[in-house]
Formats: structure tokens, sequence, C-alpha cells
């Protein structure tokens, strides 16, 4: 007969239990130990991490949880002979991160391939567009025609608190645009910390969102709620770029007096009269500030009218013009006419905010003086473009050297062919819509800086 006992039954379930509650806790002890506070900084991914080292509870962000920068458009702008500046602007459309390890590359080609390299590393803030800037890169002889910017994904995203909505820009001012450019504005820090070493760039767009040109400056300390004024400058003018009819022009017509001037007959004379005419109305079309001066030439040429804002006075000059009848059998003195010119824009007269044009007609050959006229006349096309006038040249006809007159133009699209003298107004129309456009320069100014969270 078997006894039972049941104080044995219970005392081996609680062993039993016992043992299994030792493993349970074994293993959640591993579990957590493998699954605990992620490291962030061993190479592996470990803890709460979605990446390596980066996501969960680290700060890093993991690159493939952001969106990649994008291009908006990059150019470089000629600031000298030679030197140019290079702007790219690039989004960064990440709400709240952003990377302070921004690496690129620059590269500036002409049709024979890559002229020039520049790398260089900036901070990338979130939520915007922003520009990214490499100043006075060295192409030599070789102008720049397509400029590209080279990046990979940064591999370091931080959640970054400012960006540049930190700052207000107002009081934009232009000034000296035709001899040493400069820009100010007032920047406030509308923000509750310190800023430093803010890269600011100030970009200028024609009314059209065409970038012209561009320049940066740092600001080294702009303390919270605090103003400062900053200043970007170029080494040489700017006038001829901005085409916007704000900036105030300087215009020298020269006029070509020779005796074929008369050659299609009539009563008044042609092409002659329609030139005068045409004339008068384009120095009628000139804006409030702008300055206009008369260069006539023939065998020799003549200053006969200084710069001048009287624009009734100027067309009375023009409307005065006639061609002397011992020029009848004359030459053309093509050079002297850009000398006289160069002589008018160098002038006390001329405006230092004003960009420097000269329009020339002809219909003819330059055929004095001396044994090469159009050697002598590239020679004062390349003093005046020197002085940084540009250039336009009108061909009026079918006996003009047309190549000669492109190549004295400040580029192709410079010079105008006038097949008759019925088309003269409208080739002046052309000129004046290629001096200035209707509609304001546009002046964006970007600071860019960044408050990163610290990697700890």
């Amino acid at each position: 007969m078997s006894i039972r006992r049941p104080w044995a039954f219970w005392r081996r379930t609680q062993y039993v239990l016992g043992i299994l509650f030792l493993v349970i806790l074994v293993g959640a002890g591993s579990f957590f130990s493998l699954r605990g506070p992620a490291t962030c900084f061993d190479g592996k991914q470990n803890g709460d991490e979605t990446g390596v080292d980066c996501g969960g509870s680290c700060t890093r962000v993991c690159s493939f949880e952001v969106s990649q920068p994008t291009t908006q458009w990059a150019r470089a702008f000629e600031i000298a002979p030679g030197r140019y500046n290079a702007v790219a602007y690039v989004e960064n459309a990440n709400q709240g991160v952003g990377t302070p390890r921004f690496s690129y590359t620059f590269k500036l080609y002409d049709a024979d391939g890559v002229i020039v390299e520049r790398k260089g590393e900036t901070i990338l803030p979130p939520n915007s567009v922003y520009p990214v800037f490499e100043g006075r890169i060295n192409t030599g002889l070789r102008k720049p025609t397509h400029t590209v910017i080279e990046y990979e994904q940064p591999e370091l995203w931080l959640p970054a608190s400012s960006g540049r909505e930190q700052f207000r820009i107002s009081n934009r001012e232009l000034s000296d645009v035709g001899t040493l450019p400069r820009l100010t504005a007032s920047m406030q820090n509308t923000g509750v910390s310190d800023a430093s070493n803010v890269e600011v760039v100030a970009t200028i767009f024609d009314s059209k969102g065409n970038a012209l040109t561009a320049s940066q400056t740092v600001v080294e300390a702009l303390p919270a709620r605090g103003t400062e004024t900053v200043t970007f400058t170029w080494p040489n003018p700017i006038a001829g770029t901005l085409r916007s009819c704000e900036i105030p022009t300087d215009v020298v017509l020269a006029i070509d007096l020779s005796g074929s001037m008369n050659n299609d007959g009539g009563d008044p004379p042609e092409p002659i009269s329609s030139v005068i005419s045409s004339a008068e109305s384009f120095i009628a079309r000139l804006n409030t500030g702008d300055q206009v001066g008369i260069v006539t030439y023939a065998s020799s040429a003549t200053i006969a009218q200084s710069l001048t804002s009287q624009k009734n006075a100027a067309r009375t000059v023009v409307r005065s013009l006639e061609i002397s009848p011992s020029e009848e059998q004359g030459t053309t003195n093509t050079g002297d006419a850009l000398y006289r010119a160069k002589d008018i824009l160098t002038s006390d007269a001329h405006s230092m905010d004003a960009r420097m044009v000269t329009v020339l007609l002809t219909d003819g050959l330059a055929t004095a003086p001396g044994e090469d006229p159009e050697m002598y006349a590239q020679e004062a096309a390349n003093a005046l473009k020197e002085e940084g006038v540009s250039l336009f040249t009108i061909g009026l006809g079918g006996n003009v050297n047309e190549s000669f007159l492109t190549s004295i133009a400040s580029s192709e699209s410079h010079y105008f062919k006038a097949a008759s003298a019925v088309t003269i107004d409208q080739i002046y129309r052309s000129v004046t819509s290629a001096i200035c456009e209707d509609g304001p320069a546009i002046i964006e100014i970007i600071p860019k800086t960044g408050t990163f969270a610290p990697l700890e």
C-alpha cells in the first residue's frame, strides 16, 4: 500500500518553476544586453539604431532617412580677366535636418573640356535653398561656357535648429556699378542666440530671374537680436552686366557722315535722312538718368556733342547733321570715331554709376587711316572695350564688311545688320532693348549658418 506525500509533489513543482524563472531571467538579461542603449560610435548597428551609428537614440540621422540635396543652377561669373566667381544654388528640402559637412567640387568647362576644378566644404542648413560659393577662380586665357557642381550624398546629417529664416535683410543699396561696385544691406539676427561665421552671398538677377553676378562676405559675429551692415564688392564694373533700366546709361552715338551716306539719292537724301530721324528717336527713348554724346566721322572724327542729360539739345544736334561736300569723295575713319567715343566716355562728365555704351553706324568699309584701317579700328575698339564700354555696331546696306563689324563689337549679338534705311529705326529700337530691360534688377542676399545638434 502506497502512502501519498503531497508535500513532496509541491516541492518538486517549486524546483521546476524556480529553474524556469531562472532561465527566463537569464534570457531576458541576455536579450537586453544585446538590445540595450545604442553606442553610436562603434561602427556597428546595435541597440535601437536604424543604421550603423545612426537613427534611434543616436544624434546622427541616417542618410537613407533624408532627401538628397538637389542643384537648382550653377554658374561662373567673370569678375576680372581670367578670374571668376562660381555659385550654385543647392536645395536641402529636409525639415529640421542639415549637414555641417557638405563637400563639393566646381568644374568650369569650355568647348575643349574642363578648364579648372575647385573643391570646398561648407554647411547645408535645413529646409531651403542655399548658395555654395567659390571666389576668384583662375581660368587663364580660357573662358568658361558651362559650370557644374558635383557632390556625393553627405555622410553626416544632424538635427539643425536654424537656417536662413533666422535673419532679416533690408535696406539694399547698390552703388558705383560703373567703377568699383559696392552693395550694402542691413542684416538682423532675429534669433535668440548669437550667430558666428555667417557666410552671406549676394546674387544679382535680371528681371527675368537670370543670375548676372554674385559676391560673398562673412560676418564673424552677430549677436541675438542684433543688426549689422554687410558689404559686398566687385573688383571691376558690373554696370554693363546689369541690364535693368534702373542703372543709368552713358551712350555715344557714332554716325557715319561719309559721302556714301548720300548715295541713295532723294530729297532729303538717303540713307542719311533716315539715320538722323532714327537717331533722334533713339535719344528720345533714353531714360531720365541717361546721358548721350554724339560723334560724327568721315575722313576724320569729330565730337559733335559731349555727354549731356539734355535730350532735346542732343536731338537738335543730330537734326543739324549733314554731309560735307568735301567728303563726297572722302574716306571713312572708323578707328578715329571709336577713339573719340572713348574720349567722351572717360571724361569727367561720365557718371560713375552708369554703364557705358557706344553705338557705331556705318554704311561702308573702314578706309582710313594708313595701309590697314581695319587694324587701326580694331585697336581703337579694344581700347574702348578695355574701359568697360559695350560696343554695338550697325552695318547699313550691302557694302559693309560684316565680319569686321562683328569682330569689333562686344559680341556677335552686339552686331546688327540693317538691310536698308527703312530698317534703321527698328535696329535702334533693338539696341535700346539690348542696353536695358524693363523691370528692376533683383538682389538676393542669403545668409548661411546653422545650429547643429552636437555628437555625443
